[in-house]
């Protein structure tokens, strides 16, 4: 314990400059004699350590003292420090003792750049619950148990080996193994509910290779191309909604998008969505589903109307 509160008091000093020993004596829960033996034994070991006494007054290290830091170049101390804080942004780790003690080891003010939250408009905080349960049972390699809404409008429960999670395309995905069917499989992380870790734990080296995000899918669905004309009052969607690079501008000022996309009840869903301002153009079987769907749901409304 001593050892680790010797440390403590060296990023301390190194990091504010100046304390009391009443201000180290609070943070350690010991006393102030205590903390006095331990600046002996800092200064026994080479420590440049002074005090001064009388208000505003406190304990300090020589202004040229730093720790060797020569074993990282300038570039990769802010790449440290920048790549501690996205991790304490993510949830995935407590890096804010750590990034505090290297910021002053390498004497640079802590930059707050990044933030992320879980949630989405309007929720009230259980996506962070689902992360918080999930980051448990992947470091801990416990398997779970959850219901899963799939894209098939399907309700199933599940209990995989869960290996990784992964964002794409705006939303977070877990990939896991399904010991039922032995394989890998990617659940979107917004269609699980009622998690629970077990007490069963897998190993993970006897796992087969997990496949890359983009050879592993959601869902069995086959993907289609699809070429669809935006209106450019839905422009500003686009961006949002496809790689940039599948967006192009027509002369007449409309803009034209093909892409492959799961051909399932989202896709027409997501077509939808655009009201007027979308027109598939190819391949005619979707064409002719979107309006199968707008002639049940002109049905509807005429038979409630």
């Amino acid at each position: 314990m001593q050892i680790h509160r010797l440390f403590e008091i060296l990023y301390l000093l190194l990091d504010k400059k100046q304390v009391t020993a009443k201000e180290l004596a609070s943070q350690f829960e010991v006393s102030s004699r205590t903390i006095y033996r331990d600046l002996e034994t800092l200064c026994e070991a080479g420590i440049p350590i002074y005090t001064i006494q009388g208000k505003g007054g406190g304990i300090s290290l020589m202004d040229s003292f730093v720790l060797d830091k020569a074993l990282l170049s300038e570039k990769e101390q802010n790449d440290l420090l920048m790549s501690l804080q996205s991790l304490g942004a993510s949830g995935a780790v407590d890096s804010g003792p750590i990034l505090s003690k290297l910021a002053g080891i390498f004497r640079k003010p802590a930059v707050n750049w990044i933030e992320v939250d879980f949630s989405r408009w309007g929720a009230a905080g259980g996506e962070k619950k689902k992360f918080d349960l999930l980051r448990t049972a992947l470091i801990e390699s416990r398997m779970i148990r959850f219901t899963y809404f799939d894209s098939q409008g399907k309700t199933t429960a599940r209990y995989v080996c869960p290996v990784k999670l992964f964002f794409k395309s705006r939303a977070w995905y877990l990939q896991a193994y399904a010991l039922e069917n032995k394989s890998h499989r990617t659940f979107k992380i917004n269609r699980m509910f009622t998690i629970s870790i077990c007490r069963e734990q897998f190993k993970r080296e006897e796992l087969p290779l997990l496949p890359s995000a983009d050879e592993i899918q959601e869902n069995t669905w086959p993907y289609t191309e699809l070429t669809i004309k935006f209106s450019p009052a839905v422009a500003y969607r686009l961006y949002d909604e496809f790689d940039a690079r599948t967006v192009v501008k027509r002369p007449d000022g409309y803009y034209e998008v093909t892409a492959a996309m799961p051909e399932d009840s989202w896709l027409y869903s997501f077509i939808l969505s655009f009201g007027d301002s979308a027109e598939v153009l190819k391949p005619e079987r979707v064409r002719s589903r979107l309006k199968e769907y707008l002639m049940a749901m002109n049905r509807l409304y005429n038979e409630n109307s």
